[in-house]
């Protein structure tokens, strides 16, 4: 069964950046399609950013431009570079893996981004 690691949160100013990583153990990282989702407190988790096997991304329209996913399948790895951080981007980021072939869904333990002058 594959894992998922967040790290990288933490404490920055509005208009800082930040890097996620999400680091799977287990093999077979390239095969999933990957996800970047939020929960800010009492609020639903929304989807922040995906990332196809193939290295096709998509956005919310709340982080286009600021945000980028990529993957690094050498490193069983997925990122989400953060930039022109805002306040209403405090939350807790979890990243998900969904498996191809059986639609499965892995979540990492989430990563606390905390967005603060």
């Amino acid at each position: 069964q594959v894992q998922f690691v967040e790290s990288g949160g933490g404490l920055v100013q509005p208009g800082g950046s930040l890097r996620l990583s999400c680091v799977a153990s287990g093999s077979s990282f390239s095969i999933y399609a990957m996800g970047w989702y939020r929960q800010a407190p009492g609020k639903q988790r929304e989807s922040v950013a995906a990332i196809t096997s193939g290295g096709s991304t998509s956005y919310a329209d709340s982080v286009k431009g600021r945000f980028t996913i990529s993957r690094d399948n050498a490193k069983n790895t997925v990122y989400l570079q953060m930039n022109s951080l805002k306040l209403e981007d405090t939350a807790v980021y979890y990243c998900k893996a969904v498996h191809p072939m059986s639609r499965l869904a892995y979540w990492g333990q989430g990563t606390q981004v905390t967005v603060s002058s």
